[in-house]
């Protein structure tokens, strides 16, 4: 099938140059992440060609042709998408043979909302196959922020103080419970939900029992964990947590090995964007601990599944304020990945605690409190640079950058301490 996008009707994502700098440097591509959030579609804007192994067309013709003939489907003009290649997982080492063969950069792309078990697969593509993450779009790429402060020209000192609009709390929910799926962006506030909510149902309803055949998954238990999962969204809750927050919260309860997977089962379905934990310096003092903290691959899938609506979460702050840490780590994780980084999180065992940190790819790093509003900015910066001295005074580096990430207010400055105090509703990568 040719190739069908109109490149004038493509809505630019923060990805496209890093998909364009690896299609240089790679063979091939394999581009991953959550259902809906854009993937097909942004990889048709950098093809030339493009096969739907999914198409029903013919009974289901092409996942047959690429059963019998996998090398057959990757001919055609270079760069070649082939959509949905967990289909048929033996498309990998074709296209890694494939690769090798012909010896030359940025022949295809695959695009994939899971990740098959290994049965039929005997090459890991290490050198020939670069995989990326996409993920649902950041308020930037979606319209939703302004853009005029740059987290790049932040980290190179950059910056002017600036008096913007404000988004309102109501405006704030809105963008939470909507999400960031690309066919999802122009729906009203009444309707903003519905998506997720049925992207979750059918993660149980029917997800799992197309991602393995073999191994009998439960609903119920499926709906059980995504929803502890939900309720303890942006925090560092531990496995054990999760299971004594399914019993208290209902009649049924879960072994670990189940819990276990479960967890692996949601992740090969690009449900998580998990924060690592930072260690500041291999020289450090301090004992950091070593637990994710835990997000769904949007704030929406949690609020869904919650069954959260805007006018709720208004009436229930301190829920508002976790997902709205949840849609601020988003962004930053979409950010960080564009400046070749990667987004974590600190905790020591001394109490201390950083909401984001990125780790830029010259070892410096920059740390970040997320408040709800602006009147709690200052008192952030006052933590941030407490928590920071501390990771000095204990060996580590100090950072490049000290910034609160607020939702509700109209200015965005440099404080007398140097901390960048910035609505998320104002920032870009």
């Amino acid at each position: 099938m040719d190739r069908v996008l109109n490149k004038s009707n493509y809505k630019p994502r923060i990805v496209d140059s890093l998909i364009e700098k690896n299609l240089r440097i790679f063979g091939a591509l394999c581009i991953e992440g959550p259902k809906w959030c854009g993937k097909t579609w942004t990889s048709l804007y950098h093809a030339r060609s493009a096969f739907f192994v999914g198409n029903p067309e013919g009974n289901f013709s092409n996942r047959m042709l690429a059963e019998t003939e996998p090398y057959t489907v990757l001919q055609g003009d270079t760069p070649r998408l082939i959509d949905e290649w967990q289909e048929v997982p033996s498309l990998w080492d074709a296209v890694r043979f494939f690769v090798d063969e012909s010896g030359k950069k940025g022949q295809i792309i695959l695009t994939g909302s899971s990740t098959p078990i290994k049965k039929g697969v005997l090459h890991s593509g290490t050198g020939r196959i670069k995989s990326i993450r996409m993920n649902t779009m950041s308020l930037y790429e979606s319209g939703d922020s302004s853009g005029l402060i740059s987290l790049k020209d932040l980290c190179e000192n950059k910056f002017e103080s600036k008096l913007l609009e404000e988004t309102s709390l109501s405006r704030l929910a809105y963008l939470i419970v909507r999400g960031g799926w690309p066919g999802n962006i122009e729906t009203s506030e009444l309707d903003g939900g519905n998506l997720a909510i049925s992207y979750m149902e059918n993660v149980a309803k029917l997800d799992l029992g197309e991602l393995d055949k073999d191994i009998d998954y439960n609903e119920h238990k499926a709906k059980l964990i995504l929803k502890s999962l939900a309720r303890n969204e942006a925090t560092t809750v531990s496995n054990q947590s999760i299971l004594r927050d399914i019993i208290e919260n209902d009649v049924e309860s879960i072994s670990k090995n189940t819990l276990t997977k479960y967890l692996n089962a949601f992740d090969r379905m690009f449900l998580f964007n998990n924060q690592e934990p930072f260690s500041p310096s291999i020289r450090s003092s301090l004992r950091v601990k070593q637990m994710e903290k835990r997000h769904f691959s949007d704030p929406a899938m949690a609020c869904a599944l919650l069954k959260l609506t805007p006018k709720k979460m208004m009436n229930d702050l301190k829920t508002f304020s976790f997902m709205f840490e949840a849609l601020v780590e988003r962004d930053l994780s979409i950010y960080a990945q564009a400046m070749n980084a990667k987004l974590f999180h600190y905790q020591d065992y001394k109490g201390n605690e950083i909401d984001a940190v990125i780790e830029l790819d010259d070892g410096n790093w920059c740390a970040f409190e997320i408040k709800l509003g602006l009147n709690k900015a200052e008192e952030g910066a006052s933590n941030l640079i407490k928590v920071c001295q501390d990771v000095v005074n204990n060996g580590g580096k100090e950072p490049l950058l000290k910034c609160v990430i607020y939702g509700v207010g109209n200015m965005a400055y440099k404080n007398t301490d140097g901390v960048y105090i910035i609505p998320i509703t104002s920032l870009k990568d």
